[in-house]
């Protein structure tokens, strides 16, 4: 029998090829669905804040990529929350908002999935060029892999889709693996957004209804020095599923040597995702990224960069015309 070793959270387990090895007992589905917030970490992951995260990003209080760690982005959706149920805002995850959590959903957190054969037949780009200038010569900015398009169908980080599922194989339909149970009713999915509001000092975006109250939250990367983010009130201009990222010399962004525009073509690789919602200010726009586990901690080549996730669920309530105020 051949083994070999697989790095899960910092930790190596030896795993054989005839029989899948189970997660850690804190991150089995179950224990996960059950948990509470005595739950112990299991390799610096939470069971609490996994649960946490999958509840957040189902009543559109999102905390980017689910990865069951303490960060900014969870604390900003947890403050979001808070201030939306009237409780006390410090961004922690303590009993009462707990309670306030588990109400929003019965589901479970973590459901089991079948890989489909869509999500295994690509095709697959080898690897995504880090320099701008070779993107632009491939034919198309798609996932890497089929780990990476499940861990963003189902919001999630890599490590984390890997540590539920310990020796089993992603590229096979008809396996069955755990995942974060995302695709359950959400709260406020036929609502539309009358105004976006972009807080610069939070790194959020918020989706407002006609009433002014909350429809969603999203981290957010807002601006760079090379392409600083607008200030005062814009409207939506168009909505561009897909899109391709066209560099302008002009932006002149460190590392870029290209002294003409060029075209990247559209994929979830691509430089602003895979949504492009344009504004009224000219080549800016709320756009998808490649690296979701950066959103709301880097800058953006885009003005306002969210997961693929949140800006396509944004997409969907917005319309031309649609109110966009950036907040200093």
């Amino acid at each position: 029998m051949r083994v070999w070793a697989i790095a899960v959270l910092g930790a190596w387990s030896l795993v054989g090829t005839a029989l899948a090895a189970p997660p850690p007992k804190g991150l089995e589905r179950d224990a996960v669905n059950n948990t509470d917030l005595a739950a112990k970490e299991e390799g610096g992951v939470s069971p609490a804040l996994i649960k946490a995260q999958v509840l957040l990003d189902r009543a559109r209080f999102s905390p980017g990529v689910i990865d069951g760690r303490k960060g900014e982005n969870v604390q900003n959706a947890l403050k979001a929350f808070e201030k939306a149920r009237q409780l006390k805002v410090d961004g922690e995850l303590d009993d009462e908002v707990w309670a306030k959590l588990n109400e929003t959903s019965q589901d479970p957190a973590l459901v089991e999935y079948t890989i489909a054969e869509e999500d295994v037949k690509g095709p697959f780009a080898k690897e995504i060029p880090d320099k701008l200038e070779d993107q632009a010569d491939l034919e198309r900015l798609a996932y890497t892999s089929p780990e990476e398009l499940l861990a963003e169908k189902f919001h999630m980080d890599e490590d984390l889709l890997k540590a539920l599922n310990l020796g089993k194989s992603f590229d096979s339909a008809g396996t069955s693996i755990v995942v974060a149970n995302v695709m359950a009713k959400r709260e406020g999915h036929e609502q539309k957004v009358a105004k976006i509001e972009i807080s610069k000092s939070e790194h959020v975006l918020r989706a407002l209804a006609e009433d002014g109250s909350t429809i969603g939250v999203y981290p957010a990367s807002i601006g760079s020095e090379e392409k600083p983010a607008p200030s005062g009130t814009h409207t939506v201009r168009a909505i561009a599923p897909n899109p391709t990222y066209t560099y302008n010399p002009e932006y002149a962004f460190k590392g870029v040597k290209a002294k003409e525009k060029f075209v990247i073509k559209p994929g979830p690789n691509n430089p602003v995702g895979s949504t492009w919602i344009d504004l009224s200010v000219e080549s800016f726009g709320i756009h998808g990224t490649p690296e979701p586990a950066k959103v709301g901690k880097a800058y953006s080549q885009g003005c306002v960069r969210l997961t693929n996730w949140d800006v396509a669920e944004l997409a969907k309530m917005v319309k031309k015309g649609t109110t966009v105020a950036f907040l200093d």
